[in-house]
């Protein structure tokens, strides 16, 4: 067996790709050469590496190194016990992992200079296994495929090539383990959002000086007593039989999240800001900078304390004030911003207010508005009908049956008058209140003190918001916050740790990708880099033993697009081991004799 150098010329670039080939004799004056393996293109060490020697691994630990193969363009005598010949028909690949998704998350890591941060934060507490790569074990698999510990323990380490990644065993990924990591975590929280923002800024010229602050929810299964924090309150998820907490997140226009805190499940979100304020502060100082929120947040009180603070802020004002500017909606100087925006520009006193109205979001409340006035018609229809039919005869059951109806279309309840005489029943609707309600459909009331005065640039500023918005949906699906497993209130707050740090990677993969594709997402790409394997090539050796060949398999066409877009290339492929005994059950298990 020997390689063999393959060469190709390609755009005007000469590509050298190795193969590992045997010499077979097939007739008395011809000699073929058969492909056994194809190793792709290998950088000098490599090809040294495989020309030359290998690494032996002896049953009682200790290692030398012999000659595999011979470099036939330097052919030199080598001796008998420094050679390893293999049986080719004893060929056996064996455990395929995956390798690219996870090499992907450990890359961006390395490149938020995680690794490090970690290495110093834990690095003096004892243990069997670095807890900074038990860190960086769960943030990679809240990236790539999140799961809770115990899973991550059971179906996903097994089934990845994440010790190899890491340079650990199976101990990384103990069940035991990862709990115990989780306990040493939250109070590096402060420590983190440090480094994350310095490494941003260094990494994408990101800047502090606007900032989108939004709330979210996520819930918890079970009873969740030990957890001070868990409460039933307003959920977002539409899980109100459950409890949960709320979750703070303060982001750039870019969507790099600035901080994050943890609030009681049934927390106001208009009582929160005051608390964030201090916390941005404590951590970066004060500045004049602008902030970013939507009506939930805003109140009087919450305005006057950032105007005392020096800060400026943009934000949606409460559906309810859009009452007081129906005459401007209906009859307004509308500025056209494009196909779908048009605003209107109005002073009072030291703000400033722009009336703006999307088309598409008007279509979309008049479709959800008309859904639930066609579901209360209709009800009523089969009302009446049973009335007429006899199937109700007390009038108190009916005045229950129409409670039920208001319980259920509130919204719809508003625009119609319902008129019970004993057991007739009529309703109208007020068409007044329809159009008056069409006119405020995609309405929006921006109100801010910033000196700006063209309104399409503060029309633009604001809707950034979606930004935050992106960042909540990230969390919840990509990085997949919720439900909450944990039973203890330190280890809640890590979960949410350890899903903000598979944000921050998600993110920076992201903001990668818009350099150069801006319609593929983190997903895709992670999806891609599923199907880099790796796996083990297995011989047999004329003298006993066996050889283990590990190796990453070759990119296909789109991933060695986007790693060339990145600038980033797969690592060098493991080094080849070679075992004086055959390892028991390897054959046994997959050929059976």
């Amino acid at each position: 067996m020997f390689l063999k150098a393959n060469r190709r010329n390609k755009d005007g670039k000469t590509h050298t790709y190795y193969t590992l080939n045997e010499s077979l004799r097939v007739g008395r004056w011809r000699t073929i050469q058969r492909c056994v393996l194809h190793l792709g293109e290998l950088n000098t060490t490599q090809v040294e590496r495989w020309q030359h020697t290998i690494e032996t691994v002896h049953e009682d630990g200790k290692r030398h190194q012999m000659r595999l193969f011979t470099d036939r363009e330097h052919s030199a005598p080598v001796a008998q016990e420094d050679a390893a010949e293999v049986i080719l028909s004893s060929l056996l690949i064996r455990r395929p992992r995956e390798f690219g998704a996870g090499w992907v998350g450990c890359k961006l890591w390395e490149e938020l200079g995680l690794r490090e941060f970690w290495d110093g934060a834990l690095g003096l507490e004892s243990g069997q296994v670095s807890w900074a790569r038990v860190v960086e074990l769960l943030a990679v698999n809240r990236l790539c495929e999140p799961a809770s510990e115990l899973s991550i323990h059971e179906k996903w380490f097994p089934r990845t090539a994440m010790d190899v990644l890491l340079d650990c065993d199976a101990a990384v990924a103990e069940k035991d383990r990862l709990y115990r990591c989780l306990d040493r975590m939250v109070e590096h929280k402060e420590a983190l959002e440090t480094h994350l923002t310095e490494r941003w800024r260094d990494l994408f010229g990101a800047r502090f000086d606007v900032l989108l602050y939004d709330l979210t929810s996520t819930y918890f299964e079970g009873e969740v007593e030990e957890v001070k924090q868990a409460k039933r309150g307003y959920s977002r998820d539409s899980r109100a039989d459950c409890k949960q907490i709320v979750i703070a997140l303060i982001v750039t226009p870019e969507g790099f999240p600035l901080s994050y805190e943890v609030f009681d499940g049934n927390r106001v979100d208009v009582t929160t800001l005051d608390e964030v304020l201090d916390s941005v502060e404590k951590k970066y100082g004060k500045a004049n900078r602008t902030w970013i929120f939507d009506r939930g947040i805003v109140s009087e009180e919450n305005l006057e304390s950032l105007h005392k603070r020096g800060g400026s802020y943009l934000v949606g004002t409460p559906r309810h004030q859009l009452k007081n500017y129906q005459e401007k909606l209906l009859n307004g100087d509308w500025h056209k911003l494009s196909e779908n925006v048009q605003v209107q520009l109005m002073s009072v006193q030291e703000e400033t207010y722009v009336l703006a109205k999307s088309n598409r979001r008007a279509e979309k409340e008049k479709a959800m508005r008309w859904r639930v006035i066609r579901g209360l018609m209709g009800d009523l229809i089969k009302l009446r009908r049973s009335l007429r039919i006899g199937r109700i005869k007390n009038p108190a059951r009916l005045e229950r049956r129409l409670g039920r109806l208001e319980e259920r279309y509130p919204q719809a309840h508003a625009y119609v008058q319902i008129t019970v005489e004993g057991l007739q029943l009529s309703w109208e609707w007020n068409r007044e209140k329809l159009k008056l309600a069409q006119a405020r459909d995609g309405a929006y009331l921006l109100r801010t003190n910033l000196k700006e005065t063209d309104p399409a640039k503060l029309w633009c500023q604001y809707i950034q918001l979606m930004e935050a918005e992106a960042a909540f949906r990230a969390l919840k699906s990509d990085v997949a916050i919720r439900p909450i497993w944990h039973w203890v209130q330190k280890r809640v707050q890590a979960h949410v740790m350890v899903a903000f740090l598979g944000y921050a990677l998600w993110v920076t993969l992201k903001n990668k990708l818009r350099r150069f594709a801006q319609s593929l997402t983190p997903r895709q790409v992670l999806e891609q880099f599923k199907r880099i394997q790796l796996v083990e090539v297995w011989f047999k050796l004329q003298k006993g033993g066996a050889i283990c060949l590990p190796r990453i398999t070759q990119p296909e066409t789109v991933q060695a697009v986007i790693l060339d877009q990145l600038g980033w290339k797969l690592p060098q492929q493991p080094p080849p081991k070679i075992y004086q005994h055959q390892i028991p059950n390897v054959w046994e298990t997959f050929m059976p004799k």
